[in-house]
């Protein structure tokens, strides 16, 4: 199974640490997030891991390099200025990514998950890992009732940023830049999204506010 790191975004709520550094590799406890998510994938078994980048990305090349401080083999997704969003990033990945169903991770999130518990063959064309809204989102995004997520119909959960996802996910896709929410809103209508929930340690970095909490 591999895996894809989700590492091309700017950063702007993150400025000023994000004028000279990409957000994934700001540093909590002393390691970059991406080596958070790099050192947990391969305890998880993953032996090649794609990431995509736009903003700095030169930074997150020389930094990570081929991945074998890690144990993996790590391969990268060069964007246009300014990044094709999530959708358009995965997409531009899928070449590198196989023909099998492959684990997506925000690079720009923390937590203590463990790789192993995600499903190989997901049913459905997504699995989504679910955690408990946030101060900063507290409305969340889906609901997860009997292992499938629903856009309404009981307490919402939010996205974590990590899940798997089948090549046939983008079926009927085109390059360029697109978002990937729309299209999981859509799949989950459709009731082609599994989900599961986690309670453990898990932050969105998006603010100098919660990275310095972090750290």
């Amino acid at each position: 199974m591999r895996a894809m790191i989700l590492a091309a975004g700017r950063g702007e709520r993150m400025r000023p640490l994000t004028d000279h550094v990409p957000k994934p590799l700001l540093t909590v406890k002393g390691r970059p997030l991406l080596a958070y998510h790099l050192a947990a994938l391969g305890q998880a078994g993953i032996e090649e891991v794609v990431i995509n980048y736009a903003w700095l990305g030169e930074k997150i090349e020389q930094t990570i390099g081929d991945g074998s401080q890690y144990g993996l083999r790590v391969r990268y997704s060069p964007e246009i200025p300014g990044g094709l969003e999530t959708g358009g990033g995965i997409y531009q990945a899928l070449p590198l990514l196989g023909d099998a169903p492959f684990i997506v991770v925000n690079g720009d999130i923390w937590c203590d998950y463990s790789f192993l518990t995600l499903p190989v063959e997901p049913k459905g064309l997504a699995h989504l890992v679910m955690v408990d809204n946030p101060n900063h989102h507290q409305c969340g995004d889906f609901v997860l009732q009997d292992g499938r997520l629903s856009l309404n119909g009981g307490r919402t959960l939010t996205y974590s940023g990590i899940a798997v996802f089948r090549p046939a996910f983008f079926a009927g896709c085109s390059d360029g830049r697109f978002p990937l929410a729309p299209m999981l809103r859509q799949q989950i209508a459709d009731g082609e999204v599994s989900g599961e929930y986690y309670s453990g340690e898990w932050c969105d970095v998006g603010t100098p506010e919660r990275l310095a909490g972090l750290n």
